[in-house]
């Protein structure tokens, strides 16, 4: 595995592979790997020649009052992770590197960013759009890989790449979970230990939903305060939201029908979690 930390001497790399006609698989990530990218990992090591990972926690999708200098960070463990999973090249860029003090342009999402974490997150998608350009130009791969746990950046990802015509495959993975159902994050290692007994009841939350749903409910308010009941009644959290939209387009629905995405937030003492499922009505 080779470890790259020079944009340009990325695109040489990338340029030599191209060249030989390789397949490249893309695993963008902000480190602190888990089983969940390694699953990215493992996915995108069946379906390509060349694997790239990328390890960058970006300043531009952090608000003031979030948790960009406490981000986990542990550079040797996910080198680690990523030499012993099939990484091919790690690419561990530095924030000066990827944004100069000239960076004379700004990225805004217009769509599908006023719902889920979107609506108290603002400009969060602004930087993940901002960064995933400059990381497709520099990486230039046939396929992307992301999770499905942050199903909202899913969909806005596939309008990067259809708006900004990338020759881009996105490969949607499923999310990976522990054995009681909690969604792998690296944000799980903040919980207490009461807190992380409480968390897998998002999920339970979200299962009971789409029996409802299952059992002929359609109406999206009556499934989301339930889920709101569930949540509130066996967890210590503040429920930043519980939607019930329509996906990927990620609008309201007065009668649930379609492919559609049950999400839900919640906030605990130093965590914010989020979970979801999508499924066809």
């Amino acid at each position: 595995m080779r470890i790259i930390t020079s944009i340009e001497e990325m695109e040489r790399e990338v340029a030599q592979h191209r060249e030989a006609k390789s397949s490249i698989g893309f695993v963008p990530t902000m480190g602190y790997l888990h089983e969940g990218h390694l699953t990215l990992i493992h996915t995108a090591r069946k379906e390509n020649d060349i694997v790239i990972a990328s390890i960058f926690v970006n300043p531009l999708q952090f608000g003031p009052n979030e948790d960009f200098d406490s981000y986990p960070r542990d550079f040797e463990r996910d080198e680690q992770l990523a030499r012993n999973n099939g990484v091919d090249i790690l690419f561990y860029p530095n924030v000066n590197d990827m944004y100069k003090p000239d960076f004379s342009f700004q990225i805004k999402v217009i769509d599908k960013v006023d719902v889920l974490c979107g609506k108290k997150r603002e400009g969060h998608f602004d930087g993940v759009a901002t960064v995933l350009i400059k990381l497709f130009n520099i990486t230039r791969p046939n396929r992307v890989y992301f999770g499905m746990k942050d199903a909202q950046q899913v969909a806005i990802v596939t309008s990067v790449i259809e708006d900004f015509n990338f020759p881009i495959e996105l490969v949607p993975v499923s999310t990976v979970r522990e054995e009681d159902g909690l969604a792998k994050s690296s944000r799980n290692v903040y919980l207490t230990e009461q807190e992380r007994q409480e968390a897998p009841n998002l999920y339970y939350g979200l299962k009971m939903a789409r029996s409802l749903i299952e059992d002929g409910e359609r109406n999206p308010n009556i499934i989301r305060n339930k889920v709101i009941e569930h949540i509130a009644n066996h967890t210590s959290g503040e429920i930043d939201y519980v939607e019930v939209l329509s996906y990927p387009e990620l609008k309201e629905q007065k009668e649930v029908f379609g492919k559609i995405i049950i999400a839900v937030a919640v906030k605990f003492t130093k965590a914010r979690l989020i979970d979801n499922i999508t499924f066809v009505v």
